[in-house]
């Protein structure tokens, strides 16, 4: 019956009125990244790469150099990789969806789902160094811990990568996670201050669990994956899909990338019995899908297929713009997003190895980039930074839209 209702649903956006964006993107013909990164790719420098700039439905797609260097296999749209922290704007999505149902509250404090963060315990520093635990006085809310002012460090101590098992797709499920860092003292007082972590977003995605009553990689299959055409997109990858897996190499300077088996916090097998969804980090998916799930925050909640999944005001107010008080950088709910909304602000989110999306829904405009690199350095990004300049104006100059807000009138 669920099944049903949400074909229903699909069906009913596709015709009301959705579909400026049912049809696909025009090719632009253009090739600046190709050329930016060419001398890179043909050095080894750069192992393969995946670029893709959009505007106005008009897209330039490069896929450069391999997805495996030894075995020559080229690079692809549709080959998988985890792509981490980008994994923080899905669990934003189902917790604003949750928000725009009435089912939870941006401001409702944790402790109404999870009873176990009631009362918390902040270690705070005294005049000689001294640490000393002390009850928090500020409740904890859904706005800290998805926008990083909850006071919880990055990781567990489950899920640290020098445990073997461990990592952002290791370690404990999430409502285990949510258990141990509520029994931790947190960083600081909720709420004054920033600390990335993604222990903050599974404890998201923990509360979606307890109001949905369904396991959060279910919710996000059912809610958003599903509906947006994302089905390469899973915290499991199968072994047919590792086949076109993107490896991952170490950076080096002014030398071929090296191969790398894999990272502490991303442990093989990608598939085995310690795989368990993490909200923070932890989706493998393909350039493909990505495209989906972005040009989806692109049109305010709209896929490129079509289907709604979140109302216009929702992506406005809850994921293109900060939830933070002002003065604390921009961050919404798992998203970077500036404190204004304005014609020059872009939202999205990066990942530990390199990959990259950013929209701006005024200009409709989307930049994208994938690869699986370790460290540094990376010179290829200032002459990827030309090449982007390059195709927004020639998607500007070739679309009829305004030379000074870079909008089709």
């Amino acid at each position: 019956m669920k099944k049903l209702m949400m074909m229903v649903i699909a069906a009913a956006a596709m015709v009301s009125g959705c579909c400026t964006v049912c049809n696909g993107p025009k090719d632009s013909g253009t090739t600046f990244a190709k050329e930016a990164l060419a001398p890179y790719v043909e050095s080894g420098q750069l192992p393969g790469a995946i670029n893709v700039f959009y505007k106005d439905g008009l897209q330039e797609v490069t896929c450069i150099g391999y997805a495996d260097v030894a075995a020559k296999r080229p690079i692809t749209m549709n080959d998988v990789y985890m792509q981490c922290s980008q994994t923080k704007g899905f669990c934003g999505v189902t917790i604003a969806m949750l928000i725009e149902e009435g089912k939870v509250g941006l401001d409702d404090p944790v402790s109404k789902y999870l009873p176990e963060f009631k009362t918390l315990w902040v270690h705070e520093s005294t005049s000689n160094g001294v640490k000393r635990l002390v009850q928090a006085k500020n409740p904890l809310t859904i706005r800290m811990v998805m926008n990083h002012t909850g006071g919880f460090p990055f990781e567990i101590c489950a899920k640290q990568g020098n445990i073997k098992g461990g990592g952002w797709s290791g370690g404990a499920p999430l409502r285990q996670t949510a258990a141990i860092a509520a029994a931790c003292p947190l960083l600081f007082e909720p709420g004054t201050k920033v600390q990335y972590s993604n222990t903050g977003i599974d404890i998201g995605a923990a509360i979606v669990e307890v109001v949905t009553g369904q396991r959060w990689e279910d919710f996000l299959k059912e809610r958003v994956l599903d509906p947006l055409g994302m089905t390469s997109s899973s915290f499991k990858p199968t072994d047919k899909q590792l086949k076109t897996q993107v490896e991952m190499y170490d950076c080096v300077k002014d030398a071929p990338a090296k191969y790398r088996l894999q990272a502490d916090m991303q442990q093989r097998p990608y598939n085995g019995e310690h795989v368990f969804a993490s909200a923070g980090a932890g989706l493998w998916t393909t350039a493909n899908d990505q495209l989906k799930f972005y040009k989806m925050l692109m049109n305010l909640g709209v896929g490129e297929n079509g289907v709604r999944i979140l109302k216009e005001e929702t992506v406005k107010e809850l994921l293109a713009k900060s939830t933070r008080p002002k003065g604390m950088g921009g961050y919404s709910l798992g998203l970077t997003a500036p404190e204004e909304d304005t014609e020059d602000a872009w939202f999205g989110h990066g990942g530990a190895w390199g990959t990259n999306c950013m929209v701006n829904w005024h200009r409709k405009e989307l930049k994208l980039w994938a690869v699986q690199l370790c460290g540094n350095p990376r010179p290829w990004d200032k002459a990827r930074a030309e090449a982007e300049k390059k195709f927004f104006q020639y998607a500007i100059d070739n679309s009829g839209a305004n030379a000074y807000t870079g909008r089709v009138q």
